[in-house]
């Protein structure tokens, strides 16, 4: 211990003195330089005992002069941060500031609200994976490697070495390559087989689909798969439960029109189209100038995805439908064009 270490000491003391900003910062200061326990000046002191007399007699006094120091400079920091807070005055009576606060986009608002007409019916509500082989995404569902709708639906795959090497081993590389879903439709051999009869579920989440976009598509969106399958479920059931949930999600003024349609999975099929509330069935850029918009696929399940899920098609029967969210909220609030929905434009996602 000299005359040096103790003038190192300061310059060390003052630069951290310069970093202070508050009262607690200072206090913590004074602690870690002359704090009883631990405290750096401290411990000098501590340490006088083991000097020579000499020594105690001319680094002693040097100690306490610079403890007297940091104690005036820190009192004198302590007297500006106090002086700087009484400088601050507050107006209690002034209204607080605004903040900010989020809400849901008008995707979410109504996919709760469609989840919660469907449990009212007595629907469960599942998800599923993202992420899906090729086997549920197709297969499953009637849609054969050899069939013209995989052209249509073949859209993002995804490469696994692992994966597509163990595959090959086990001699299944076709069947089950993964991909991004084209539609929720692919839970439903996963459902029949996990759940007892009779099964009532939807299935929300997001779909992907290779395709050009514009107003009325997109690559990415909310697709909502729903399925009933028990003793004699027929086309009846499945119109009635779309016209109540219409009703409960759009209104009363919304008009319901069923056409033949083909789908792979079902048979026979509909396709549901319903008044375009954009243009009062005017004619607009969303409906194609008809006042009509194309909404839902529909049908009984076909035997062939009842056999997949284990379920014996004489005995049982069931409807299958799916729509497509994003639609259904452009014509609740009147957009007219999908892609508004992802554009991350706060402009409008703060309109709802």
């Amino acid at each position: 211990m000299n005359t040096q270490t103790l003038q190192t000491l300061a310059q060390q003391f003052r630069a951290d003195l310069t970093t202070v900003t508050s009262a607690d910062e200072l206090r913590e200061l004074e602690i870690r330089y002359l704090g009883r326990k631990q405290g750096l000046v401290t411990e000098l002191l501590r340490k006088l005992k083991d000097l020579s007399i000499e020594q105690r007699k001319k680094i002693g006094p040097q100690i306490q002069q610079l403890k007297v120091e940091i104690t005036a400079e820190i009192e004198n920091t302590e007297s500006q941060i106090l002086n700087f807070r009484s400088q601050i005055s507050v107006d209690v009576t002034l209204p607080g500031e605004k903040i900010p606060v989020g809400h849901y986009c008008p995707l979410t608002t109504i996919r709760r609200q469609a989840e919660d007409v469907f449990r009212s019916m007595g629907f469960m509500v599942i998800d599923g994976p993202e992420l899906e082989s090729e086997y549920y995404n197709f297969e499953a569902v009637n849609i054969p490697a050899w069939h013209p709708a995989r052209e249509m639906w073949d859209t993002f795959y995804v490469r696994d070495p692992e994966r597509d090497k163990e595959m090959k081993r086990q001699g299944d590389e076709e069947s089950n390559r993964l991909l991004l879903r084209t539609h929720t439709s692919a839970m439903q051999v996963r459902i029949m087989r996990e759940f007892p009869l009779p099964i009532k579920a939807i299935v929300p989440g997001t779909v992907y689909r290779n395709e050009a976009t514009d107003a009325r598509h997109e690559k990415a969106f909310l697709n909502v798969e729903g399925l009933l399958v028990g003793k004699g479920i027929s086309l009846q059931h499945l119109i009635s439960v779309n016209r109540v949930f219409l009703k409960k999600v759009l209104g009363d003024d919304v008009q319901v029109r069923f056409r033949p349609g083909y789908f792979p999975f079902t048979e026979p099929s509909l396709e549901l189209d319903i008044s375009c509330l954009i243009c009062k069935q005017t004619g607009c850029s969303v409906c194609k100038k008809t006042g009509w918009l194309e909404y839902m696929g529909a049908g009984m399940v076909h035997p062939n995805v009842l056999r997949a899920g284990g379920i014996d098609p004489k005995k049982y029967t069931g409807f299958a439908f799916g729509f497509g969210l994003d639609r259904l909220v452009m014509l609740k609030y009147g957009v007219d064009d999908v892609r508004l929905f992802r554009s991350q434009d706060l402009r409008f996602i703060q309109q709802f």
